[in-house]
């Protein structure tokens, strides 16, 4: 599925109780993505910085919950998140990146964290 274009979802959900949104593509494909996982890798200026050696590094975000899902046009959805967060774009093809790569983030995610003495408690 990694196209430079992605077609939008046929389903979002947010499950959980918030801490999971699930997106269904067109072809069945069903990724379930944690808000934990969703929050440190948002596409945020925040989170991503300007260029790949400013990408910070976000702990303390276990309990992560998604509290609203905001459609922006046809190609993205903003995802507001318990903490405060909304300032990440979450395309469609980001979003598929994310459910392909998942395993991968993760790992890499959880041993910056171990590397930088950090944890995903509060």
């Amino acid at each position: 599925m990694m196209m430079n274009k992605v077609d939008p979802p046929k389903e979002l959900r947010v499950k959980n109780k918030g801490s999971m949104l699930e997106v269904t593509f067109d072809d069945n494909t069903v990724y379930e993505l944690s808000a934990e996982l969703l929050r440190v890798e948002s596409p945020s200026a925040e989170v991503q910085g300007h260029s790949p050696d400013e990408k910070k590094t976000i702990s303390g975000k276990q309990d992560a919950k998604i509290i609203d899902v905001e459609m922006i046009g046809n190609y993205a959805v903003k995802l507001v998140f318990a903490d405060g967060h909304d300032t990440g774009l979450y395309t469609w093809q980001f979003l598929a990146m994310l459910g392909e790569n998942q395993a991968a983030i993760w790992g890499d995610y959880l041993d910056r964290l171990k590397e930088l003495g950090l944890s995903r408690e509060h």
